[in-house]
């Protein structure tokens, strides 16, 4: 019989700040720079890293850490391998969600929208910005497939730098970005006592904000 692992006692309180309507801006984009900016000053640890969730046509849901790489107007971009379990998902169904959570600041936000592929010219000065050990392990991985053992892997990996030693590594065809077009973008700052402030955005057909609070 497996030991019951008590976690019930693991337990913060939420005591840094609070969050009211008058402190947000009524663009959700813009606000969300201003916390990630925010944590970014407070140097955070990979203060980028979110939870992607997805979901394959059954409905079927999935979720991994992905790193945020880029904020605009457009919504939230991240890159990885088209063939992979993710990516599979997205072609089958393009509804996904976001979190990031930042401890030592007491926040998180929620992110929901649509996903769509970057160009292929977004995706390859992305992935030339990339150290080379990166670029090459994107050709190396089948990402998300059965393999042998780890050995193969760094075959390949050594065979691929020697075959490109001195050389610029090509952007894979398999291999690019993805932007989350938000629909929905929420807010959350602790509070004593489990009574967080949540603020809730969602966007109108005008491409405006409609911002509500929330029970926490």
């Amino acid at each position: 019989m497996t030991d019951n692992l008590l976690i019930a006692d693991l337990r913060r309180e939420y005591t840094l700040a609070g969050l009211r309507r008058a402190d947000l801006d009524q663009d959700a984009i813009k606000q969300f720079q201003k916390w990630f900016q925010q944590a970014l000053a407070g140097k955070l640890t990979e203060p980028n890293a979110m939870t992607l969730a997805t979901a394959n046509k059954e409905g079927f849901p999935s979720a991994r850490i992905v790193l945020l790489k880029g904020v605009d107007e457009r919504g939230f971009t991240f890159f990885t391998n088209y063939e992979s379990r993710k990516g599979r998902e997205l072609t089958e169904n393009p509804n996904a969600s976001l979190v990031l959570y930042w401890p030592e600041m007491e926040r998180q936000v929620n992110i929901a929208g649509t996903v769509t592929r970057v160009s292929r010219e977004e995706s390859a000065l992305y992935f030339n910005s990339r150290p080379k050990g990166s670029r090459l392990a994107a050709w190396v991985s089948a990402q998300s497939e059965v393999i042998e053992n780890r050995a193969a892997l760094e075959e390949k990996l050594t065979s691929l730098s020697s075959q490109h030693a001195g050389e610029e590594v090509p952007l894979p065809p398999f291999w690019g970005g993805y932007c989350l077009n938000p629909s929905r973008i929420e807010f959350w700052q602790g509070r004593p006592n489990r009574l967080h402030d949540r603020f809730r955005y969602l966007r109108q057909a005008d491409g405006q904000w409609t911002i509500d609070r929330l029970a926490p």
